[in-house]
Formats: C-alpha cells, sequence, structure tokens
C-alpha cells in the first residue's frame, strides 16, 4: 500500500476504508493532519499552535493569571508554564506576580505579542484558505459554524472536562 499521489494517480485518502463510515474518526484524523501542517508553519516563526492560542486568548481577555488561562485553554500546568516561558523569552508576553497572591501570576500580551498575533492570524486565515481549497466557500462556511456548534456544545465539552479531571 502507498500514500499520497504519483504522477497522474489520484491520492490515496486520508481516512481509508472503514474508518471513514465514522464521523469522529474523519474528523479526528483531518484534525490531525492540519494540526501538524499549522505546526509546520507556525514552525516558520519559532512558534506552535499553542502559542498562538495564548496570544489569542491574552488578547480577547486582557491579561489573565496563569492558572485561569490553562484552565480556559485546558493546556495543563506544565505545558503551560513551558509556553509561557518561550513567549516570554521572546518578549511576547509579560508574566508578574499577583500582589495578593505571590504564588500566582498574571500573564498579559506586550506589543511585541500583539505584532507577532496579527502575523499568525495573517497565516492561520491563508491557511484555512489553501488547506480547505477542495471545499465551495459556502461548504467551509458551513463547516466552519458545525465545528464552532460542537466547541460550544454541552456534549463534547462535558465529556472531555470529565476525562480531563475538570
Amino acid at each position: 500500500m502507498t500514500s499520497g499521489r504519483t504522477d497522474g494517480e489520484p491520492a490515496v485518502p486520508l481516512i481509508p476504508g472503514r474508518m471513514e463510515r465514522h464521523t469522529g474518526c474523519m474528523v479526528l484524523k483531518i484534525g490531525q493532519v492540519i494540526f501538524r501542517l499549522m505546526e509546520a508553519q507556525l514552525a516558520s516563526l519559532g512558534l506552535r499552535i499553542r502559542h498562538y492560542s495564548v496570544l489569542g486568548a491574552l488578547k480577547d481577555h486582557g491579561p489573565t493569571s496563569q492558572q485561569d488561562l490553562g484552565t480556559y485553554l485546558r493546556i495543563d500546568s506544565a505545558t503551560m508554564v513551558a509556553t509561557i516561558d518561550d513567549l516570554e523569552k521572546l518578549d511576547f508576553v509579560n508574566r508578574r506576580r499577583r500582589p495578593e497572591d505571590r504564588r500566582s501570576y498574571i500573564i498579559s500580551i506586550t506589543p511585541d505579542g500583539e505584532a507577532k498575533l496579527d502575523e499568525i492570524e495573517a497565516l492561520m486565515d491563508k491557511l484555512d484558505e489553501e488547506y480547505f481549497a477542495d471545499l465551495t466557500l459556502r461548504q467551509h462556511e458551513q463547516l466552519h459554524n458545525m465545528a464552532r456548534k460542537l466547541s460550544r456544545g454541552k456534549t463534547l465539552v462535558t465529556a472531555y472536562d470529565r476525562i480531563r479531571g475538570n
């Protein structure tokens, strides 16, 4: 068995055979593929998806405690510390102790972080256009709206938080 495309031959589907019958399997594999493709593109900026999510959350919600940020983004504490360390070294975020609780940190985005977020957003828009080129604009919008509905719906949120121990 081979994968990919050779001259003139159609590509082998990402989800071959039986797994294609299950929406969950298809969404999982497509998500994994897009994640790897986006991570590869962000690597050219020295960043990863988790850096983008932290910068985006800080831009959307303002200064936030490191713990609350991790909870909001569903990032475990060890990964959150490493992510903030990375962003702080790049001068994309500031981390300062909370005056009322010196064991806790408040994270805020810097002007350099905001500029980098704008650059990432432009890249993400380009990648959305590129990776979903097989869909019409209407299909892309429908897919986006369905994904948003699942992301905000009670079923998956509750099941995921339960399995994570929240």
